[in-house]
C-alpha cells in the first residue's frame, strides 16, 4: 500500500481501500474485474491533480468515435465547453484505468446525471471504441424537489460499455423481473412472472426512513445495483467500485456471492462502508 492508503479485508477476500483511486488503480493487475460500477462526483470538494491522458484502444483494435483517436475527441470536447476541462482531467484517466482493469468479457457501468452524461459518452467512445457502447440506462424516480419553471429532472443516466463488443458477458435470465404496466394485456402466466427490464428503470430512491438508509447523501438503492450485478457478472467474479460512497456495490456483491474491491478517499464513506459490510476498522 502506498502512503496515505489504508486497507481492510473481510472473509479473506473482499477488500476496502481508503485512498485516492488514481493512485491505487494503476497498482492493480490488468483484466482483474468482470464488472465495474462507478458513481463519480462532479464537484469533488478538493483540488484535483491534472494528468495527461493517452489514446487507449480496445483489444479488438477499435478506434474512437468516427475513427478519430482519443486525443482528438478530448480536444473537441474541451473546445466545445472550456468549463468541462477540469472535470475531464479528473475523470478521463480514471475511465482509462477502468478499461484496462476489465476482463476481456467485462462491462463498465458509469452512473451520472443529465448534466455530464453526454460529455462522458464522448470520453468513453474514445477510450472503449464507439462499437463497445452497449446501452444508456435511464433510472427514473419521482421524489425530491419540484420545479414550476421547467420539466423537473427525475432521472439519472447510466452509460454501459463493454471491453469487447463480440464477447461480453450478459445474462438477462438472472435479472429480477418487474411488473407489467398493463398486466391485463398479457396472459395471467406472463403477468405473474413479470417482464424483463428495458433500458428505462423505474425504481424508488433509498427511503429516508428505511432499513437500507446509511446516512450517506448520494446512496444508491440496492435494487438498482443488484440488477447490474445480476446481468453482468456471475457468482465468484470480482467486481469493483472505485467511488464507493456508501458501499452499495459491496452490499449487493455480498448478497449475490461476488467478490468485491471498494475504494474511496473519504474517511466518512469508509466508516459507513465498514459498518455496513461488517468489516472491522
Amino acid at each position: 500500500m502506498g502512503s496515505g492508503q489504508r486497507l481492510w479485508q473481510a472473509d479473506g477476500e473482499n477488500l476496502l481501500i481508503q485512498g485516492d483511486n488514481l493512485d491505487i488503480l494503476p497498482q492493480l493487475p490488468d483484466g482483474s474485474f468482470r464488472l465495474i460500477y462507478i458513481d463519480p462526483p462532479f464537484n469533488t470538494g478538493r483540488k484535483q491533480r491534472r494528468q495527461a491522458t493517452k489514446s487507449v484502444r480496445s483489444e479488438n483494435g477499435h478506434q474512437g468515435f468516427q475513427g478519430q483517436t482519443y486525443e482528438t475527441i478530448r480536444g473537441k470536447a474541451l473546445a466545445y465547453d472550456d468549463e468541462f476541462a477540469q472535470y475531464w482531467e479528473f475523470l478521463a484517466p480514471r475511465l482509462a484505468q477502468a478499461h484496462r482493469l476489465l476482463t476481456a468479457d467485462g462491462t463498465l457501468y458509469l452512473h451520472l446525471d443529465y448534466r455530464e452524461a453526454h460529455y462522458a459518452k464522448v470520453m468513453l467512445d474514445g477510450i472503449f471504441g464507439r462499437g463497445c457502447f452497449l446501452n444508456e440506462i435511464i433510472w427514473a424516480y419521482d421524489y425530491g424537489a419540484k420545479s414550476s419553471r421547467k420539466w423537473p429532472a427525475k432521472h439519472d443516466n447510466i452509460l454501459v460499455y463493454v471491453k469487447d463488443e463480440r464477447r461480453y458477458f450478459f445474462n438477462s435470465s438472472e435479472v429480477d423481473r418487474e411488473p407489467y404496466m398493463a398486466p391485463g394485456l398479457v396472459t395471467p402466466e406472463k403477468a405473474s412472472r413479470g417482464k424483463l427490464p428495458t433500458d428505462v428503470w423505474w425504481h424508488t430512491i433509498v427511503s429516508p426512513t428505511g432499513k437500507e438508509k446509511t446516512g450517506y447523501p448520494t446512496q444508491k438503492p440496492q435494487g438498482l445495483v443488484r440488477r447490474i450485478v445480476q446481468a453482468s457478472s456471475e457468482p465468484g467474479d470480482w467486481v469493483l467500485d472505485f467511488f464507493a460512497g456508501s458501499g452499495t456495490l459491496g452490499a449487493v456483491a455480498q448478497e449475490l456471492g461476488r467478490k468485491f474491491l471498494l475504494i474511496d478517499v473519504n474517511p466518512e464513506a469508509i466508516e459507513i462502508i465498514a459498518k455496513r459490510l461488517n468489516m472491522p476498522v
